[in-house]
């Protein structure tokens, strides 16, 4: 609650599980400063995509979540508008990551886990802009 308007402060609208903000802070030390961008299927599915900062063109239709482990996570609009109603959860599984996501050959690929907004934090979140 924030104590100068008494209302309640947002959500985030993505976070991060430990296990992911230990693998984007390897990949950090590897690579730079990180983006993320969440992918809307096609070659590799629909899952979260890791690239050194400013190596993934951003357009017009792209909306910025929020960050974890301080890298910018950002989705297309069209998507945005499909899970506005959801909290983004990047976790990281066993696996082989996305052909052109900076995790692949590391033998974990992240992940989106997902849950509803509650109510009051869609309001929270609609009150301060964000959906």
């Amino acid at each position: 609650m924030d104590e100068n308007t008494g209302k309640s402060e947002p959500p985030a609208q993505v976070l991060a599980t430990a296990r992911a903000l230990l693998l984007i802070e390897k990949l950090e030390k590897r690579h730079g400063a990180l983006m993320f961008h969440q992918s809307g299927g096609c070659c590799d599915g629909s899952s979260p995509m890791c690239y050194p900062r400013g190596e993934f063109l951003l357009g017009d239709n792209d909306v910025q979540l929020g960050e974890i482990g301080g890298a910018p996570f950002h989705i297309s609009r069209p998507q945005f508008e499909y899970w506005k109603h959801t909290q983004l959860i990047i976790d990281v599984v066993d696996g082989r990551g996305g052909m052109f996501s900076l995790e692949n050959g590391e033998g974990v690929r992240f992940f989106v886990r997902s849950r509803l907004f509650e109510d009051a934090e869609f309001d929270a979140l609609r009150e301060a802009g964000r959906v």
